[in-house]
């Protein structure tokens, strides 16, 4: 009996120690087709309609605003572009530039995607919708030959702004600011 004991706890251990890393992480929720809400270092263009002065391209700041002439500092982080036009109509209101301001807004540059672990080119790259786990890994050279294929982390700020890691397939869509990691295969 002693002897079927330890060979079950051998084995469980053994099998314990070949766990994949990044077993037990939470599945990543599915994409949900919410319109995009702006962050620091996205890239917009504000269109005034009848003013070319306050048409131009602006950076979220990384205190999430951005900062247009004439009409001051508007908030954009966390807002999608129609909330942020309607923010700026207001202001523009608020400020008597104009009655009925005709204003647009657009995303021209997302904030970069980061792809680290066992890929051949780590670093940050440009983030393309439609962009998925596998695509990113492209985009980083691919897998180097000790990457697991099957699975990737991604770790992505959560609505309370803290980072939160999932477990995400190959085909799973990335948002920008996402940081991608390729596990090591074990053996």
């Amino acid at each position: 009996m002693t002897g079927r004991r330890l060979f079950c706890l051998l084995t469980m251990s053994t099998l314990a120690a070949c766990a994949s890393p990044g077993a037990g992480l939470p599945p990543l929720p599915d994409a949900s087709l919410a319109a995009y809400r702006l962050g620091p270092e996205d890239q917009v263009r504000v269109t005034v309609f009848n003013d070319p002065r306050l048409t131009g391209d602006f950076r979220v700041s990384d205190a999430g605003t951005i900062a247009l002439p004439l009409v001051g500092t508007v908030r954009a982080a966390g807002l999608t572009t129609g909330e942020v036009e309607q923010n700026i109509a207001t202001e523009m209101r608020n400020k008597n530039l104009f009655r009925d301001p005709s204003v647009a807004v657009q995303v021209v540059t997302y904030r970069p995607i980061f792809v680290l672990g066992m890929v051949e080119r780590g670093g940050q790259f440009p983030y393309q919708p439609g962009m998925t786990a596998l695509t990113a890994v492209a985009v980083a050279g691919g897998f180097n030959y000790r990457a697991i294929r099957d699975y990737v982390s991604i770790t992505r700020i959560g609505p309370d702004g803290r980072p939160v890691e999932y477990r995400a397939q190959r085909e799973s869509l990335v948002q920008p600011g996402d940081t991608i990691t390729v596990f090591e295969r074990r053996f």
